[in-house]
This record gives structure tokens, sequence and C-alpha cells, in this order.
């Protein structure tokens, strides 16, 4: 999970810098001529998606895997309810897949932001 939320947070780096992207994206009064601002913004715009897309495809794949593990452990757990090494594993596995679904309202979170910066 560390490694996931590793991974998030490198690739949330562009929703972090969006002021800053803004910034040298529009151009000032001086540079207007020389840069086109719309293209520029169309660009932030579709790399802001494709980040956005590409980070909730990676959370909801795990959550998928982390909640088929957790009820082939719960079926497992059906059969041997005195396994407590099964028991402490589920426990894992639900936790895990707790904090996923956590890391995916953060994201909605993030998204919401950069959006109404944009």
């Amino acid at each position: 999970f560390f490694l996931i939320q590793e991974l998030l947070r490198v690739m949330r780096t562009i929703d972090d810098r969006i002021v800053h992207e803004l910034n040298t994206t529009i151009p000032t009064a001086s540079f207007v001529g020389k840069i086109d601002a719309g293209q520029t913004c169309k660009e932030l715009y579709q790399s802001l998606m494709d980040a956005h897309t590409s980070r909730e495809r990676i959370i909801k794949n795990c959550i998928a895997q982390t909640s088929s593990v957790v009820k082939t452990l719960r079926e497992e757990r059906e059969k041997a309810q005195d396994d407590v090494a099964l028991l402490k594993q589920l426990r894992k596995e639900q936790t895990k897949l707790k904090l996923m679904q956590s890391e995916l309202n953060v994201e909605e979170v993030v998204n919401d932001r950069s959006w109404k910066v944009l």
C-alpha cells in the first residue's frame, strides 16, 4: 500500500503545482502575442485530465484486487474459523482495502481543488 501511496504522491505533482503551472502558462501582457494562451491552457487541461484518469484507474484497480483477496479470505475463514493466522491476514487486507477506499476520497478532493483553480 505504501508503494501505491508513493506512486500517487508522485503522480499528483501536477495538481500540487497547478497554480505555478497556470502562472507560467498564461502569458503576461508583454508576451500575449508570442504565446498562444488558448492552446497552452488546452494542453494543461488535457494533461490534468489524463493524470486524474490514470490515478483513478490505478486506485480502482487496486481496490478491485484487494476486494477480491478479502472475499477469498472471508470464504476461507468460513471454512476454518479457528485459524488465527488466516484471521490476521483477513484483517490486514481489510485495513488495506479501507485505506485504498479513503485514497479514492482523497483523489476526489485533489481533483476538485485542481479543477477549481484551473
